[in-house]
Formats: C-alpha cells, structure tokens, sequence
C-alpha cells in the first residue's frame, strides 16, 4: 500500500503513554480466541461478563520510551484514516448526508471507553456511545502472526471495517439492529450481528474501491492481503481453532467465505446502491 510522507488524519488520540496495567480474562487461549471471534472487529466490549475479568497490575506507560517501529505504525494508522475521512465525506455528501469523523484512540493492554472497559486481547473495536475506534497497535503484529495475515493493506482493512461501523452509526443502522435484537432470541440476534458485521466489510470495501480511484493507494497483492485477512477472521476459522468444532447458530461476524464475499462486493462495485445486506437471503 502506498501510504508513507501522505497527508495524515488529526482525529488520532494518543493514550499509550497513560495507558497502565493489563487485563486477565479468564479461559486460557480457547478462552481468548473465542472473546476475539465476539469482537475482534467491532464486538461491544460492555457486554463483556466482567465477572470474568481480573485487572492486573504492571508499569504505567507514562514516560517510557516511543518504540520507532511503533510510531510508524501510527504514521500508518493515521494516514489510512485521513483516506477513510476524505471517501466518506464524499461518499456522504453525495446522500445529502454530513460525514463526523470519529476519534481513533492508540492504547497500550487497557482503555477505558463510553462501552467499558477492554483489554487489547479483544483486538479493535468502534464504540458507538463516544463515536471512538480503539486500537492497541500490538493487534497489527497479532494480525500477522496470530492470524496469518500480513500486510499493511490488511491492516489498513480492519481500522476501514472500524469505520464501517461508524458509518452505521451515522446512518442510524446500528440503532435500528441494536432496536430488533432486544426482543430477538439469541439465535436471531446473533444472526442480525452477522449482517451488521458483513455490512461493515461491505463498507470497507467501498472505502478501498474509492480510495483507489481517487488516491491510487493499491500496490500488487494489496486486495489479497485484505481477503486474507478477512477470511482468516472468520466465525468459523476461528471457532475451528479453538475448540476444534464449529457451531454455526453463535456466528456474530459471519464466516470466511461471507466476509471475504462481502468485502468483495463492496471492492469491486463501490457502489453503495449495492448494499443489500439486511434484504438478502443469501449471504
């Protein structure tokens, strides 16, 4: 991806230095993985069951040294996010819509949010109560070695899914899923949190198709790099990997193959005219 001396985004929020201790959650690596499949990309970290939760105590961050490979990585972040505000100004200005860029919080192991209170093991995740994504930047290092998924274009398509969400928020999408699951079973609602997700990676694909077309961001092997991630991701990969068995019926973010499908979509058409998500029956 072509990224680097390219205009970046103001609406980075720096915590890592204040960011202190950890947090424990119980259940051993199954326990961990199975947390990330709920919200690895996009979960609400208030439903968290915080009676599993164990805050430990390590060094405060406050006046430790900045690691030059990690203030890359937020020259990164913050230029992947000023191509997401440009596209989505645009995009939305074209819907007679106004575009309110959200906040991108850098943390180290824990942050505070108006969702709760996480730890980094839950990967990033878009919190709609203060319109903020939040990113511990050890995940883009996870993503290439817990995950298989290399690439700065993969991870420049999980903070585009973040901002999906946020994107969904605007548009008063995540009001209406959030309105339909309080009186859905379990079953439905994990089904509605499936075509939120997948429209999150519909959206990210969009953003990909016009950052293209107006930035020519994309070198070779960038789009491969993002369905990689995409299915490596998958409800059903990783429930394979942690307990060894796949349960359909408690998908939240859809499988490998719907992610990748949905991202896709999005990629190829950037039309947002396209985004049948919630009508269709085949996902």
């Amino acid at each position: 991806m072509r990224w680097k001396g390219r205009p970046q985004s103001e609406n980075v929020e720096d915590r890592r230095r204040i960011s202190g201790g950890g947090l424990a959650i119980g259940g051993g690596i199954g326990g961990v993985v199975l947390l990330v499949v709920y919200l690895l990309m996009g979960g609400d970290p208030a439903q968290l069951p915080l009676g599993q939760q164990e805050s430990t105590q390590s060094p405060s961050g406050v006046g430790a040294p900045l690691n030059p490979a990690e203030e890359e990585q937020k020259e990164f972040v913050s230029v992947v996010l000023k191509d997401t505000e440009d596209v989505w100004q645009e995009l939305l200005r074209g819907k007679r819509e106004t575009y309110s860029a959200p906040r991108l919080v850098l943390f180290t192991g824990e942050v505070s949010s108006a969702c709760g209170y996480a730890g980094a093991v839950v990967g990033p995740f878009y919190c709609p109560g203060d319109s903020k994504i939040y990113l511990d930047l050890s995940f883009l290092d996870d993503l290439h070695r817990r995950f298989g998924a290399p690439g700065d274009f993969a991870q420049a398509y999980v903070i585009a899914h973040e901002v999906g969400h946020h994107v969904q928020n605007l548009m008063g999408i995540s009001q209406q899923v959030e309105a339909m699951r309080r009186g859905a079973s379990e079953k439905e609602s994990n089904r509605l949190s499936v075509r939120l997700e997948l429209q999150a990676d519909f959206l990210a694909g969009v953003w990909a198709h016009h950052a293209q077309a107006s930035k020519h961001i994309l070198e070779p092997g960038d789009v491969e790099e993002a369905l990689n991630a995409a299915t490596a991701i998958g409800d059903d990969r990783l429930q394979k990997e942690a307990t060894g068995r796949v349960t359909p019926d408690s998908f939240t973010h859809g499988t490998s193959v719907q992610r990748v499908r949905w991202f896709r979509k999005g990629f190829e058409s950037g039309d947002l005219r396209l985004d049948d998500v919630f009508t269709t029956d085949a996902l």
